[in-house]
């Protein structure tokens, strides 16, 4: 039983739905259009080029700058250093896949700092030492080749796994070059399947002969935003440039490509294509006699998944069919050879719907159940799912409360599966099931930081509009509350992407040991409580999401946690957002800012790197009435004169070719030409989420805590 969601996101052809951003560019064609900012407008368009030699100068000149700050406080070795002991550490749990020749990790540390891809038995995984076997050393391959490589995952042929299509990226960035690579043998196949030139989009395998292909094929199958929009058949011993398209989306598309809906046993039942006719929104078609026919689906609703001979559907939105109403956020059954005979016509049952506060939260299918994960109140749970004498029933997985729970592996050919559960404090569990009996214990991590004393209370805000926005505070052993408590608050509150309680680790060791407190704000835009909390915050409405972490820094002083000397504020990507826009609407309620590969400039953002693909998030600035949405709160354009800003930490990555490093870069020359405190740090390699390798990744960390240390801390 395969989960169509997950293979949408790691087998289908031309995916990019990957963790926060990405939608439609064209502007519509019946608005009134504006121009967007030009060089004469903007005079630090030249930063846009990621690596001219006059961005790079300027990227030299600035990290200098930072680095002889922040680098030679004292405490910067010692933070680095409790990092990378973290990061490096061997007794960390090493998380896994199935396959049907045993469990597969990927595993960083010091020896290996680009990373080992090995497998062990189920026998030996669930002892304190396992044994490893090497399957691909990265390291050794980017030594042979001279090249950074980083791993990017890979896509494996059915049902053995054992022919894989690496993918593998020069420096971190999204786009990768495809290669076969043989698990069996430990090597790349020679003359084997191989895309040398470096794009994003991906494969799936049909047989060992064939793959489906949606890549940069050349002028024509890009979409606005830079994904691939065709799909190929590539047969083996031929030229890709020969093989025939089987698919074709549109250029105003975010992406569009096929994939292959397989059950347990590896049976193809139907290709399926689907064309992102925005971040949240896509049409669905099945192949019937040679021709694409559209599903009747509502555009924010997919397929699911094969349980049990019915094909499952999710939507995200009411669907009203057939005389009912789905609610949104529920899971809907076919029965799948009705389905495969008249896709549109098959009738549709109820598996699940939300309760209030509820939604779900990924899911696994094995050979003989659905998992579902979801959310009861911020709180995770996981629901087990079985087809029993023509009706669903359903049942709790029995897994600790009141804590944050996920599945973390399953294998689609016998009834394995395993779950983690963690919390602020508590340190990720693993446990393991094969289905005769409750979850165990298999592995725990061990403690990071001392966490004697420290307490988590969940509080609520009120928002500008009123509305109560949750959040957690976790605080330290002792903690008065006289406003003198140096706070790090966090939050990212957009494409329904759920901030969640989690082991704290090196934010405990370098942040909370050091007598910091952390909050956690759970924002509308998120997916915190399901499609209608993000809903409720895109496009014309997504000031509420800024207005909510306002108001949760806010709320913060009332109480007496912390003053606004004290309050430091911490976001990436759409949270990098976040943050600026947070900075610069209420400049007086923070003493810290880090911006964190940033989408910053909103009035350029559809040109810079895949900016277009989210405009169904933010909206369109070529459009008039949506221009003045985002020119209200674009951070680059609210930096003025005569305002003093807290002093921010902006850092970015060269590589990064989702979230340019533009955005950061130009916030730093603004803050520059206004005379404005600032530090401002690159990354030239790693790509979206910063450093490649431990090394990189606790250098990145110290140098942060070093910064809210000497903002929010010293005297």
């Amino acid at each position: 039983m395969k989960l169509v969601s997950k293979l949408a996101l790691s087998c289908a052809v031309g995916a990019v739905m990957t963790a926060g951003i990405a939608t439609s560019a064209s502007a519509d064609a019946h608005s009134e259009e504006v121009a967007v900012p030009g060089p004469e407008q903007d005079p630090f368009i030249w930063l846009e080029e990621a690596r001219s030699e006059e961005a790079l100068a300027w990227v030299d000149q600035e990290n200098t700058r930072t680095l002889s700050v922040l680098e030679a406080d004292p405490r910067f070795d010692a933070l680095k250093a409790e990092a990378l002991a973290i990061y490096d550490s061997e007794d960390r749990i090493p998380f896994v896949s199935f396959r049907p020749d045993g469990l597969y990790n990927f595993w960083q540390d010091k020896e290996n700092p680009k990373g080992l891809l090995r497998r062990t038995t189920l026998e030996s995984y669930q002892t304190d030492a396992p044994e490893w076997e090497t399957v691909l050393d990265v390291d050794a391959l980017a030594e042979a080749e001279g090249k950074e490589w980083v791993y990017k995952g890979s896509t494996c042929l059915p049902p053995a796994l054992n022919l894989c299509m690496i993918a593998l990226s020069d420096g971190g960035e999204d786009a990768t070059v495809l290669r076969e690579f043989d698990t069996a043998t430990g090597e790349f196949v020679a003359g084997g399947f191989e895309l040398s030139e470096k794009s994003q989009g991906g494969v799936s395998w049909v047989d060992e002969n064939t793959l489906m292909v949606g890549r940069d094929f050349g002028d024509g199958t890009l979409t606005d935003s830079e994904y691939p929009f065709t799909t190929r058949v590539w047969t083996r011993g031929t030229d890709i440039a020969d093989a025939p398209e089987i698919f074709r989306g549109e250029p105003s598309d975010v992406s569009a490509g096929a994939y292959l809906l397989r059950d347990s046993d590896d049976v193809v039942h139907a290709r399926v294509a689907y064309r992102g006719i925005s971040f949240h929104e896509r049409e669905y078609y099945v192949e019937q006699d040679g021709e694409w026919v559209k599903l009747d689906l509502p555009k924010k609703a997919n397929p699911y998944g094969i349980v049990d001979g019915h094909l499952l559907m999710s939507t995200d939105v009411d669907w009203d069919v057939d005389g009912q109403t789905f609610p949104a956020d529920s899971l809907i059954a076919a029965n799948l050879e009705e389905w495969k005979a008249n896709p549109n016509g098959a009738a549709k049952t109820l598996v699940w719907a939300p309760a209030d506060r509820q939604t779900k939260r990924g899911g696994a299918i094995t050979a003989n159940a659905l998992f579902v994960g979801m959310l009861d109140n911020v709180v995770g749970k996981v629901l087990q799912f079985n087809f029993e004498d023509g009706e669903w029933v359903s049942e709790q997985v029995a897994l600790p409360g009141n804590a944050t729970v996920g599945i973390a592996a399953s294998s689609d050919e016998t009834d394995q599966i395993m779950f983690t559960v963690t919390g602020f404090l508590e340190p990720t569990t693993l446990y393991y099931s094969d289905g005769s009996g409750d979850p165990q214990v298999l592995k725990t991590s061990p403690a990071r930081f001392d966490a004697a004393g420290m307490e988590v209370e969940q509080h609520e805000a009120t928002s500008a509009d009123g509305t109560k926005i949750p959040y957690f505070i976790v605080k330290p052993a002792g903690m008065e509350m006289d406003g003198e408590t140096a706070v790090l608050m966090s939050g990212y509150g957009g494409f329904q992407v759920p901030r969640l309680p989690g082991y704290l680790g090196s934010t405990g060791k370098m942040w909370m040991e050091r007598g910091g407190a952390y909050v956690l704000a759970n924002l509308r835009g998120g997916g915190e409580f399901g499609p209608g909390w993000h809903q409720t915050a895109i496009r014309e409405n997504k000031q509420r999401t800024w207005d909510d972490f306002i108001a949760v820094g806010q709320d913060l002083v009332d109480r007496g946690f912390t003053s606004p000397e004290h309050l430091g504020i911490q976001g990436g990507s759409q949270g990098g957002l976040l943050v600026g826009t947070a900075f610069t609407q209420r400049p007086d309620l923070f003493g810290a800012a880090i911006v964190q590969i940033p989408l910053f400039d909103m009035l350029r953002y559809h040109l810079i790197g895949r900016g277009a693909s989210w405009i169904g998030e933010y909206g369109d600035p070529r459009i008039a009435e949506q221009r003045e949405w985002i020119e209200g709160y674009s951070p680059y354009q609210m930096l003025v004169e005569g305002v003093d800003y807290p002093t921010p930490f902006l850092w970015a990555s060269t590589a990064d070719d989702r979230t340019h490093p533009a955005h950061a870069r130009k916030g730093a020359a603004r803050l520059a030409e206004l005379g404005q405190p600032y530090y401002y740090y690159e990354d030239t390699t790693g790509g979206h989420s910063g450093g490649v390798d431990n090394e990189q990744r606790a250098k990145l960390q110290a140098l942060q805590y070093i910064y809210l240390m000497q903002q929010l801390m010293d005297e």
